[in-house]
C-alpha cells in the first residue's frame, strides 16, 4: 500500500519520533477512509477539491484550525513524497491554504508560583520522586514525552546535563541547574531503590510504584494533584511548566537562538510567541511606573 510505505519511509528513513508518526499514520488513513466512502479507492486519484471537501467535513465537525492544520500537513507530507517517487504529477495538497488559528493566550506560572509548586512534594519515595520531576522539567523545559522516556544513562549529574533524543530523533545536550540536580541526586540514591522493588533491571530515570517507567497519563495525574494542592490559577501541565521556563529565560534575557535549541524547536517561530509575554509585561511595567503612561 502507499500509505505503508510512506509511514516506513517516516520511520526509517526520517527517523520520526513515534508520537508523531502516529498522528500522520491517523490522519493519512482518516483521509484514505473518506476517500474511499466517495468511491475514490486510488488515492493517487485524489484531485485539491478531495482535499478541501476532507477540510470542511473536519470544519462541519468542530474541528480546531489547529486540528485541521495538522491533517492538511499530514496529507501534503503524504502526497510530497508521492510526488517525490514519482507516483503523481503534482500535489492536490500544495496550494491549499490552512485555516487561520487564533492564538489563545500563553499560560504560564510567575516565578513566586513555581517556588510554590516546588515546595510541595513531601520527602517520601513518592515525594522525593515528584520534586525531582518537577525540577527537572523546570530546569531544562523538555517535552512530557522527553521526561517519561529518558533513561538512567541520560543524566549526567556529575556534569550537570541531559541528553534528549527530541523529535525525529534530533538528540540535544541540555544544561540542569544545581537545585535540579540536588533534587535529582536525592532521588536516584535515597528513592528510586525503594520504588523498584525487585525490577533492579529498569532502566527508566523516573519509576511509579510497581517500579515501571511513569506513564504519561501518571505524570498528569501527579501534576493535577499538585496543581490543585498549590491553588494554582491555572491547571497544571507539562507545557505549562515548560512555557515557564521559556518565559522566565526570556525574562531574563536569554536570545531566541538559544531558546529554539533548548526547546527543540525546527522553526525558530514556534520560540517567537513566549516574546508576548515579555512584550506585555514590559507594557504593564511601563503602565505601573511612568508617570505619564
Amino acid at each position: 500500500m502507499l500509505s505503508e510505505r510512506f509511514f516506513e519511509y517516516l520511520e526509517k528513513e526520517k527517523k520520526m519520533a513515534k508520537n508523531t508518526l502516529e498522528a500522520y499514520r491517523r490522519d493519512v488513513l482518516e483521509f484514505s477512509k473518506f476517500e474511499g466512502e466517495r468511491g475514490i479507492s486510488d488515492l493517487r486519484q485524489t484531485q485539491g477539491t478531495e482535499v478541501v471537501a476532507f477540510l470542511l467535513k473536519l470544519k462541519n465537525e468542530g474541528k480546531s484550525a489547529a486540528t485541521v492544520n495538522r491533517k492538511l500537513a499530514s496529507i501534503r507530507s503524504f502526497y510530497h513524497y508521492l510526488q517525490a517517487k514519482e507516483e503523481i504529477s503534482a500535489n492536490p495538497a500544495l496550494n491549499i491554504k490552512s485555516p487561520k488559528i487564533q492564538r489563545k493566550t500563553l499560560e504560564y506560572l510567575t516565578v513566586e508560583e513555581i517556588d510554590k509548586l516546588l515546595s510541595l512534594p513531601d520527602d517520601s519515595p513518592r515525594g522525593i520522586r515528584d520534586r525531582a520531576m518537577l525540577e527537572l522539567l523546570y530546569a531544562t523545559g523538555i517535552r512530557v514525552t522527553e521526561l517519561i522516556e529518558a533513561d538512567l544513562e541520560d543524566i549526567n549529574i556529575r556534569m550537570g546535563f541531559i541528553t534528549c533524543a527530541g523529535e525525529q530523533s534530533k538528540a540535544r545536550i541540555i544544561p540542569i541547574g544545581k537545585p535540579a540536580r540536588a533534587a535529582l541526586e536525592t532521588y536516584l540514591y535515597d528513592a528510586r531503590e525503594k520504588l523498584l522493588k525487585d525490577r533492579t533491571d529498569e532502566k527508566a530515570l523516573f519509576v511509579n510504584y510497581h517500579g515501571q517507567r511513569i506513564t504519561r497519563q501518571g505524570l498528569w495525574k501527579i501534576l493535577k494533584e499538585y496543581g490543585k494542592q498549590g491553588a494554582l490559577d491555572h491547571k497544571l501541565t507539562p507545557n505549562i511548566i515548560r512555557n515557564s521556563f521559556a518565559v522566565h529565560m526570556i525574562q531574563n534575557g536569554a536570545d531566541l537562538k538559544s531558546l529554539q535549541e533548548l526547546l527543540g524547536h525546527e522553526d525558530i517561530s514556534a520560540t517567537q510567541i513566549y516574546l508576548t509575554a515579555t512584550k506585555n509585561r514590559i507594557k504593564d511595567v511601563y503602565d505601573k511606573t511612568h508617570p505619564r503612561a
